[in-house]
């Protein structure tokens, strides 16, 4: 059972039902990897070993017990989460010093709602401090490393959550997305990462950067494992005010559902896919460039449309997230003061020093160059000049993309600029907030969207395309991402990582 880490999320349910092995042997399967080889990946912050035995001891008794499992569709598979959702007894960090002895007395609506599917929580995953960066290297745990060459970042600020699954250590797991922090990692590590329709996962128990943007989502090989896994996170949660009370779609049949409908030759015909020049523009490596319209002509030969649309230009969509998304960091992040949880200074001389010295010690570089960035825009010399001024913008955003899915389904794009780079290479903010340019609009709108992997780059490096849907479309992207897995391999190639057997 050496390769248990290779099969599909179908496969080990079916695996676990068929009683090819128990979820105690699956646990003590992905364990010993992560034990083995993430000392080179660095993807975990807490590893909950003696947490997952028994939650899987507890799944293989549920199963021999003969009790209805229709409400447990996960029982026994094994998954972790990224460390800004918080669980009940054990460490929640958001990768910053500033939350290093944290450990939450409640869990997270979608970690209580996975447990309950029957999920196994292995234990929480590496990120960029407080979800704010591009690469992972920001976080207080030390960088995390891309599977696929350790020398290169796994993108942000779901690092660890992405390298987890492309290393083997997982089969999925949780992220967050609040300006492209799932679907760029998903693009760095060869993975399918789905950011949902804003208000349909809750956000009750999930760390805040920026409350009108961030939302949770799923990190898979491909289309039907991130399916899997949101289908027990979604739905209404009367404890998040920004939660929407809207019927969820079963996403596993509807995946099924459409892959027997569909034609064998050209699965998609009737689909129109918008392609936007303005994602095409300067900046855009040309190996992604190639690589994205290869994709699209395969989208093509397997009978999709092809049409022109036309949306803001993503250079003024980035300066409005790092105007409005830094000014809701400094509100969100004013509540860690020394005082009442988190780091707190030594020996402050007085309550002004106490909460100098307990942020400036406590945040890393990123997080404060953000808030102050924020503060600035929601001074009151500069509120209407700069943050009113980018809400008006943000209003511009979401129209220009409703009249876009007025002759198209979806919208096409590459997920990031670039493949994943070196490490200790973006030293310079803006060339790291600019590996975002693709995906900060999405989050503005409130869009789902999802990347998957779309091909290589000469280095062996793997390149994503993004698929944008309209308000509430979620079914509609994974279907189109699933029946393009059916007809392509991309999504099947393993990191060398994963191909290492322990």
């Amino acid at each position: 059972m050496s390769d248990l880490h290779h099969l599909s999320i179908a496969q080990l349910i079916d695996g676990l039902e068929g009683q090819q092995f128990s979820s105690v042997e699956l646990t003590d399967h992905f364990l010993k990897r992560i034990n083995s080889l993430d000392k080179d990946i660095n993807s975990f912050i807490t590893l909950d070993e003696d947490g997952a035995r028994q939650a899987a001891q507890q799944a293989d008794d549920k199963r021999r017990s003969g009790d209805d499992l229709s409400n447990t569709p996960l029982l026994g598979v094994p998954m972790a989460h990224k460390d800004l959702f918080c669980t009940k007894g054990v460490l929640t960090t958001s990768g910053s010093k500033m939350l290093h002895n944290f450990v939450s007395p409640y869990d997270a609506t979608i970690v209580s709602n996975i447990r309950d599917a029957g999920a196994v929580s292995l234990g929480k995953l590496n990120m960029d401090e407080f979800a704010m960066g591009s690469d992972n290297e920001s976080s207080f745990y030390g960088a995390v490393h891309n599977p696929w060459d350790t020398k290169r970042v796994p993108g942000g600020s779901s690092g660890g959550s992405a390298a987890a699954v492309a290393a083997g250590f997982v089969p999925f797991a949780t992220g967050s997305d609040t300006g492209g922090s799932i679907r760029q990692p998903a693009s760095f590590c060869g993975l399918t990462g789905m950011k949902p329709t804003y208000g349909r996962v809750s956000r009750f128990g999930m760390i805040a950067y920026a409350s009108s943007f961030d939302q949770a989502g799923t990190f898979g090989r491909s289309a039907q494992d991130c399916a899997y896994l949101l289908q027990p996170m979604a739905g209404y949660d009367p404890r998040d005010a920004t939660s929407i009370d809207r019927e969820v779609p079963n996403y596993v049949a509807d995946l099924q559902t459409a892959a027997e409908k569909a034609d064998a030759d050209k699965p998609f015909a009737g689909l129109r896919i918008g392609v936007a020049k303005e994602y095409f523009g300067s900046g855009l490596d040309s190996e992604v460039e190639s690589t994205v319209r290869a994709a699209l002509k395969q989208y093509e030969d397997l009978g999709a449309t092809i049409v022109e649309v036309n949306i803001t230009d993503p250079e003024i969509t980035l300066a409005t997230y790092y105007m409005l998304a830094p000014a809701e960091a400094s509100s969100n992040l004013s509540r860690f003061d020394g005082v009442r949880f988190g780091y707190r200074c030594e020996e402050p001389e007085d309550l002004a020093d106490l909460y100098t010295r307990s942020r400036s010690e406590g945040f890393g570089t990123e997080v404060q160059r953000r808030i102050l960035m924020g503060t600035y825009a929601l001074s009151a010399g500069y509120f209407d000049a700069y943050y009113t001024k980018a809400q008006k913008v943000r209003r511009v955003i979401l129209e220009d993309f409703k009249k876009a899915f007025e002759s198209c389904d979806v919208i096409a794009s590459p997920t990031a600029p670039t493949a994943a780079y070196e490490l200790n290479t973006a030293l310079d903010p803006v060339t790291m907030y600019l590996g975002d340019v693709y995906t900060i609009g999405v989050n503005l709108a409130g869009l789902p969207a999802i990347s998957m992997p779309a091909g290589f780059n000469q280095a062996g490096l793997p390149v994503g395309l993004q698929l944008i849907g309209n308000h509430w479309d979620d079914s509609k992207l994974l279907t189109t991402a699933h029946l393009f897995q059916q007809h392509t391999d991309y999504h099947t190639k393993l990191s060398p990582v994963a191909q290492t057997t322990v």
